[in-house]
C-alpha cells in the first residue's frame, strides 16, 4: 500500500454505502446493462456486478479504472472497465441503466461540463433507458456553529495508516470549495501530509432537470439517500 490516488480514494469514499440500495433497486428495476459512470475503485460496481449485473466502469482516471479490474478479478467477477471523460465518452454497449454516484456531476466544470456528460449520457442509453445522476448540497450541511467536528477517515494496510479530515468549506463562484487534511503514516513511522481541495459545482435538482430536458432527456422522479455521521444525504435525480 502507499499513499497515492488509489488509497485516498478508498480512504474517502470506499467505505461509503448508504447510497447502495438506491443503486441496487434501480439495476432490479431496469434489467440489462449498466454502466457506472465516475466508478473509482469500483464501490458500485463490483457490488452490482456481485448480484449478477452486466456492468460497465467508467472513470477517466486510469490508475482507479486498473485497481477495479484488479479487483474484480480477483473476486471472479466480470465487469468492463473503460478509462474515459465523462463529457465526451463514446461506447457500443446501449444501456438500461446508467448511473453517476457520489456527486460525480458536480465535478464537471460547471454547466458547460455537464450539458456535455448529459449529451454523452443520453446517446448511451438504450431505448427507455434511465439516467440516474446523484447530487449533494453541501449548503444543507448542519450549521459550523453547531456541528461536532468531523471525525477523519481512516485506513490501515500493510504496516501504512491513511488519515482524511475534513477541514474547512469555503464558498467560491459557482460552487464551493472543501478542504481535506490527508496525513499519511509509512511503516517506517514517517508522516506526511497535504492539503487536498474539492471543487464541487453549486447545483440542485431543478436546475439539473432544466439542463437535462434542454438536451433531450426527460425528468422521471428522484429519490433521496439519507445523511449518515459521516456524509451528507443525496438526491438521485432520474432521467430518460
Amino acid at each position: 500500500m502507499r499513499a497515492d490516488a488509489v488509497a485516498w480514494h478508498d480512504v474517502e469514499c470506499a467505505s461509503y454505502d448508504a447510497d447502495l440500495p438506491i443503486w441496487r433497486e434501480l439495476a432490479e428495476e431496469h434489467r440489462g446493462p449498466l454502466l457506472d459512470i465516475g466508478c473509482g475503485t469500483g464501490r458500485v460496481a463490483l457490488d452490482l456486478a456481485a448480484r449478477g449485473h452486466a456492468v460497465t466502469a467508467l472513470d477517466s482516471d486510469p490508475e482507479l479504472v486498473r485497481e477495479l479490474a484488479r479487483r474484480a478479478r480477483a473476486r471472479g467477477l466480470s465487469v468492463d472497465t473503460v478509462t474515459a471523460d465523462a463529457r465526451s465518452f463514446s461506447l457500443p454497449t446501449a444501456f438500461a441503466l446508467a448511473m453517476a454516484p457520489m456527486q460525480v456531476v458536480q465535478l464537471l466544470g460547471g454547466p458547460p461540463g455537464r450539458a456535455a456528460f448529459l449529451a454523452s449520457a443520453r446517446r448511451a442509453l438504450a431505448p427507455g433507458g434511465l439516467l440516474a445522476v446523484a447530487l449533494a448540497d453541501p449548503c444543507e450541511a448542519v450549521p459550523v456553529e453547531e456541528a461536532l467536528p468531523p471525525l477523519p477517515d481512516v485506513m490501515e494496510e500493510g504496516g501504512w495508516v491513511l488519515s482524511s479530515r475534513p477541514l474547512a468549506m469555503r464558498p467560491e463562484p459557482g460552487g464551493v470549495v472543501v478542504e481535506r487534511l490527508r496525513q499519511a503514516v509509512s511503516p517506517a513511522g514517517e508522516l506526511s501530509e497535504q492539503l487536498a481541495e474539492v471543487h464541487l459545482d453549486g447545483l440542485g435538482p431543478e436546475m439539473l432537470e432544466q439542463e437535462a430536458r434542454e438536451i433531450g432527456l426527460r425528468p422521471l422522479g428522484r429519490r433521496r439517500v439519507p445523511e449518515t455521521r459521516d456524509y451528507l444525504g443525496s438526491t438521485v435525480v432520474l432521467l430518460s
